[in-house]
């Protein structure tokens, strides 16, 4: 498909506003949310040690958005930054295909970014392609940096022997890493974050059965670990509805995976249910990786959590319908990045750059930690959390 170049790309400042946790425990009404229409992105402070990551001056700008024309939601998921080639690879919601008789399809953009000459510059332009996905990676959903290029997620299709773990070098078709369970297919893998020492942890949802263009499920929906070295798979935590978005701390002893049972399968949202961010230790046995102590890590302030990212300072960022929520390593609410339309998907850029995906729009936010954005060792094992 041809590439589409974005140059009216301005970059301004957020507006921060202070607010005291003590009048919220008071207040009975829910904090309004940005409308998807709305042009700005703003911050919430809810503790001052938001400061130390946003910086005095945070930025904004608008890299690119269909809200204005098609409304298609081509930035939805995976938001894998290639900083060897200052690129973005995103994929989209669920697209109508041309046939009203065929399932929908997913479409991955490929952006180019284009900066000013300062070191770290801002990005000046955008060229956009939107390309298919190969036939044996059908429905990717999120991904990682991996080695020199792309670790996706195919959520697969109603026929069997499809989804699972497909690594994509730069420029080439996919190979295919992980795709089942001991002969059994995985249900929709949809999320990954690679270790230091090269394992993959991944969630596998029941979305697609949901949404009609996947079998029937036959696993629960689990975490798993898989080791391409030695070939071990292993399941690691059961007991969540709809696992969505993993990361790992920057010294790798938690695992953080979201839970959206909130959201229901027509999209809409039972507040009864989880929008729930889990921690849980990782332990050794037997020179074997476990999971224990399950614990509520945060409970989403609006919608469900869904992409998950760690700085270097231990700070956990989630995708939610208010934008990206901020919390420290102990849990406590930092602050709120307020886009509109809410995020579901993000990654870091260099230094103190995030790209967040809005469904119909990719922003970037320019922030304070240059020093703190924690995307783990340079390519061959490269990472990113989503």
């Amino acid at each position: 498909m041809a590439s589409v170049t974005n140059h009216d790309i301005f970059e301004t400042l957020c507006e921060i506003e202070v607010v005291d946790l003590r009048a919220i425990a008071l207040r009975n009404t829910a904090r309004p949310l940005k409308t998807p229409g709305q042009s700005d992105i703003s911050i919430v402070q809810y503790h001052p040690d938001l400061g130390a990551i946003t910086g005095p001056q945070p930025t904004f700008s608008l890299l690119l958005s269909t809200w204005e024309s098609s409304g298609n939601c081509f930035f939805h998921e995976a938001c894998v930054y290639l900083p060897a080639h200052d690129e973005l690879y995103i994929t989209s919601n669920l697209l109508q295909s041309a046939s009203s008789a065929q399932h929908p399809v997913v479409i991955i953009s490929r952006l180019q970014l284009a900066r000013g000459p300062a070191p770290g510059g801002a990005v000046e332009s955008v060229a956009w392609q939107k390309l298919r996905p190969p036939p044996n990676m059908p429905m990717p959903a999120s991904g990682a940096t991996y080695r020199y290029g792309i670790l996706f997620c195919s959520q697969g299709t109603t026929a069997p022997g499809t989804g699972g773990l497909f690594y994509m070098p730069r420029g080439q078709r996919p190979e295919p890493v992980v795709t089942n369970f001991f002969g059994r297919d995985f249900n929709s893998v949809h999320s990954v974050a690679v270790a230091r020492d090269g394992s993959l942890w991944f969630t596998d949802p029941c979305h697609g059965f949901e949404k009609e263009f996947r079998q029937r499920p036959q696993l629960p929906s689990q975490i798993y670990r898989y080791d391409p070295a030695t070939g071990d798979l292993r399941v690691m935590a059961d007991g969540l509805d709809r696992p969505h978005g993993i990361a790992l701390s920057p010294d790798e002893s938690t695992v953080y995976v979201t839970d959206t049972d909130a959201v229901c399968a027509d999209g809409t949202q039972d507040p009864g249910r989880a929008a729930t961010i889990y921690a849980f230790d990782v332990m050794k046995r037997f020179s074997s990786p476990f999971l224990a102590n399950k614990r509520v890590f945060a409970y989403a302030l609006a919608g469900v959590p869904k992409g998950l990212v760690c700085d270097n300072r231990g700070n956990v960022y989630a995708g939610c319908a208010d934008g990206v929520e901020i919390w420290n390593a102990g849990g406590t609410i930092l602050g709120v990045i307020e886009v509109p339309g809410g995020v579901t998907s993000m990654s870091f850029g260099r230094g103190g750059e995030l790209f967040l995906c809005a469904e119909q729009r990719l922003w970037r936010v320019r922030i304070g930690v240059e020093d703190w954005a924690f995307s783990g060792p340079l390519s061959p094992s490269a990472r990113d959390f989503h």
